[in-house]
Order: structure tokens, then sequence, then C-alpha cells
């Protein structure tokens, strides 16, 4: 697989359907988050927690990756994600609404493994049109 084949295969089928046992197979040992020009140490363990965190308020998301771009070692990839809210996050309580989110993730792959994972997610937006959220 080349490098889009592998972020696709890696969200749409090991995020999405849970397969975290296959998580050394696409993520570095070495991997770091960055945001903006700061970078944290993640590795395997961290992005695990990420997705167990994740899958806590959305036990049933699936994400889809819409569009990609590549340029030597990062593709970015669009991405709309889907899930029931049924988990306490950043104290909005569950809601059992269907919650659909879309986002950019930026990975750099080395190997064929995520060495650098960044994005964002517009998660504002869904929370509001979905009522989570109101103009105090």
């Amino acid at each position: 697989m080349n490098n889009k084949e592998i972020i696709k295969y890696f969200y749409e089928m090991v995020v999405s359907e849970n397969l975290l046992n296959e998580l050394p197979q696409y993520i570095s040992k070495n991997c770091v988050q960055k945001v903006g020009e700061n970078e944290m140490f993640i590795g395997i363990d961290g992005m695990r927690q990420h997705l167990v965190a994740v899958r806590k308020t959305y036990p049933d998301y699936k994400m889809e990756i819409i569009r990609q771009f590549e340029e030597g070692e990062t593709v970015i990839s669009e991405f709309i994600m889907r899930g029931t809210h049924k988990g306490e996050f950043v104290g909005i309580m569950p809601t059992d609404k269907v919650i659909e989110m879309t986002g950019i993730n930026i990975d750099r792959i080395v190997n064929g493994k995520i060495i650098e994972h960044s994005g964002a997610v517009n998660t504002f937006e869904a929370f509001w049109e979905n009522g989570l959220i109101k103009p105090s």
C-alpha cells in the first residue's frame, strides 16, 4: 500500500472497527502529536489511550476519509466521523444523538508507520448544530 492507502485503511478499518491490537503495525513507537509548533510524545500507548477515550464517548463511531492529499512523507486526510453520543465529553452529558463531525488529520509516515500526527476536528459546529452548546 502507498502512504494514502495506509492512512485510509488505518482510519476506516483499524480505528473505525476498534482494532487496537493492530496499532503497532501503523503507529511508530516514537510517534509524536503536533499541536502548532509544539509536539509531545504519544507512541503506541498514547494513541491507544486516545482511541479508547473517543470510543467511550462514541462507542459506535466510524471514520470515513473523503479526500486526501500527499506531499513527500505527509498525508492530509479530510474525514467525517459519525457516532452516537453515549458518554460524557468535556462536561456535556450523553444525548444518544448521532453526532457527525468533520475534520482534518495530518500524518507523517516513515517506513509505513505514522511517526507524526496532528489535525483538527470541528467539534464546536457539531455541538452547536445538535444543541449541545448554547449561547450564554
